[in-house]
């Protein structure tokens, strides 16, 4: 009866049936991790170059003057018209617009303030449109939700809040007369 058994024992161990499974079942999960993060590190610089697109793309209306008196929600529509990978921008974007002492040039301090979609209370918005010959600074925050939170990159990301994670742009220029 024994020697049956390490006779079997004997035959399993060199049987190699299967050893590709087993393989696959331990490289295929590090593969997918590498490409879903992949995937969304290509998908977080197209939207980062977007926003930063969209938000030159704005300022440059501002500075040229063709609205000289914009308001927060016309900014906003502005930045969402141009940057059209943004999904669900008018819920996504945050927009500040605030002026720069020319005297001391002491920029803002803290964290740059951005949608928080879990909160139903909307942050206030710092929307200063300046006057004649100011320096102007506007910063844009705009949410995305990581397709993969748990892997890779997905998991790497700062989040805002739950799965969100921000990309920020800025841009300034001087108020014309």
């Amino acid at each position: 009866m024994m020697k049956r058994m390490m006779a079997a024992l004997a035959r399993l161990r060199r049987d190699e049936s299967g050893s590709t499974t087993i393989e696959f079942c331990i490289l295929f999960p590090v593969f997918i991790a590498i490409f879903g993060s992949s995937f969304e590190a290509g998908l977080l610089n197209t939207r980062h170059a977007m926003l930063e697109r969209a938000t030159d793309l704005a300022v440059r209306e501002l500075r040229l003057g063709e609205d000289p008196t914009p308001t927060f929600e016309e900014l906003r529509a502005n930045i969402c018209n141009y940057a059209a990978i943004i999904p669900d921008c008018d819920e996504a974007l945050h927009v500040e617009l605030e002026t720069i002492s020319t005297d001391t040039w002491q920029f803002r301090t803290g964290d740059v303030q951005c949608v928080d979609r879990e909160e139903e209370i909307t942050p206030a918005v710092q929307f200063n449109a300046g006057t004649i010959n100011e320096l102007m600074l506007v910063t844009v925050c705009a949410v995305f939700e990581t397709m993969i939170p748990t892997t890779g990159l997905g998991l790497k990301l700062p989040k805002v809040s739950g799965n969100d994670y921000a990309l920020i742009a800025k841009s300034a220029f001087v108020n014309e007369p």
